[in-house]
């Protein structure tokens, strides 16, 4: 994501000094990414804009009001200090004509001035695909964000998403748990992560990946922080996947950043009576690619689909009654009470296999007593042989 290095070591050390300056005027109320793309035209450093004056300013042009702004919160804030805070907090920041900030999210019309990061973001980023959608998602939903998201990262394709409850944190853990990498783009400063049950799955995130913030540290999560949150989102990636969201919803707002950044939107179905499906089953409608599996993201994108290049650990179906209840256990949920009709074995039985089922990660409970297939069978049971038969 990163662009070539310069070829003379002064201008990039004038550039992180510069940068002292730069994150100092992140922290001004008022200062937005087009202001800062103005006065970056007008002045030869941010230096230069943090000790000039209100008419320098204003002539530069700047409304009073936020002129008057940096005049004023200028005594206050000391360039140095801020570079050591984030030095001791593990974040760098990189400005908008660093070499370093992704091209990715600097083509789009309202890119940051300043990117915070804890972790990193390689050049291997760039093909990258944001999963996104509601903070309560159904069973279905869960599931199937876990299959998506777990497949994109075993395709080598960085999962962009940021952070919140429900289909985003299941969409990074499940990159994370299939050995790819995830992005996490949070609408707070790093130093705050949101929602607090999350904090060890960021913890996890800075390790395969990165997390990323337009906000410098101390900055609350707020309520108006996340629509400009998702620009980002979408801006950082080829296409946006949006799983399941209510109509009216923050991953809808993502789609609008999506097709303003020309961007792929792609949505997946669900049932029609569901409030949770009614955004994406418009979007559908609207035109957005319609997914049932991961090839029908890296078709469109034009990324070569490179199979199960972090492979699962084989684990074989042991015998018949296993095989019975993989068998009888849907593409959707099924509760146990339907899986036992359909097999006809004794629910004690049931109950018992389906745990060990559980613990060998061929089944993953989804809700009380409802089960999903983990993942496709990679060995089949035969009662002749009991070892994984060949491909």
């Amino acid at each position: 994501m990163s662009s070539s290095e310069t070829s003379s070591s002064e201008p990039d050390r004038e550039a992180i000094d510069d940068l002292r300056y730069w994150v100092s005027l992140t922290r001004i109320a008022g200062l937005g990414p087009k202001k800062f793309e103005t006065l970056a035209s007008s002045f030869e450093s941010m230096e230069a804009v943090w000790h000039a004056d209100i008419r320098e300013l204003a002539d530069a042009g700047l409304d009073r009001s936020t002129a008057q702004n940096i005049v004023e919160a200028r005594p206050s804030i000391e360039p140095d200090e801020e570079m050591e805070k984030l030095e001791r907090a593990g974040i760098r920041a990189i400005s908008r004509i660093s070499p370093e900030y992704p091209s990715a999210i600097g083509e789009t019309f309202d890119p940051p001035a300043v990117l915070y990061v804890r972790g990193e973001i390689r050049d291997a980023d760039a093909r990258s695909v944001a999963v996104i959608g509601t903070r309560s998602p159904t069973a279905y939903g869960r599931e199937v964000t876990r299959r998506l998201a777990g497949d994109l990262a075993r395709n080598q394709v960085t999962v962009v998403s940021g952070l919140a409850r429900g289909v985003d944190g299941t969409a990074h853990q499940a990159a994370l748990d299939a050995g790819g990498r995830t992005i996490a783009v949070l609408g707070s400063g790093l130093d705050t992560i949101y929602p607090a049950e999350h904090v060890e799955l960021a913890r996890e995130i800075v390790e395969h990946g990165a997390l990323v913030s337009e906000f410098p540290l101390g900055t609350r999560p707020d309520a108006r922080n996340f629509p400009r949150r998702n620009r980002i989102i979408s801006g950082l990636t080829l296409g946006t996947v949006v799983v399941e969201a209510p109509f009216k919803s923050g991953a809808m707002l993502t789609v609008e950043h999506a097709v303003q950044q020309n961007r792929d939107v792609f949505a997946v179905p669900g049932p029609i009576m569901s409030e949770t499906s009614s955004g994406t089953n418009w979007l559908i409608q609207q035109g957005a690619k319609l997914v049932t599996d991961v090839s029908d993201i890296l078709d469109e994108l034009n990324i070569v689909v490179l199979g199960d290049q972090l492979p699962l650990e084989t684990v074989s179906v042991d015998n018949e009654v296993e095989k019975k209840l993989i068998d009888a256990i849907a593409a959707g949920p099924s509760h146990i009470d339907d899986v036992t009709r359909a097999t006809g074995l004794a629910s004690s039985l049931v109950a018992s296999t389906l745990s060990l089922l559980e613990l060998k990660g061929l089944v993953r409970q989804t809700g009380p007593m409802q089960y999903v297939r983990a993942r496709e069978i990679e060995a089949v049971y035969s009662p002749v042989e009991s070892k994984p038969l060949e491909k």
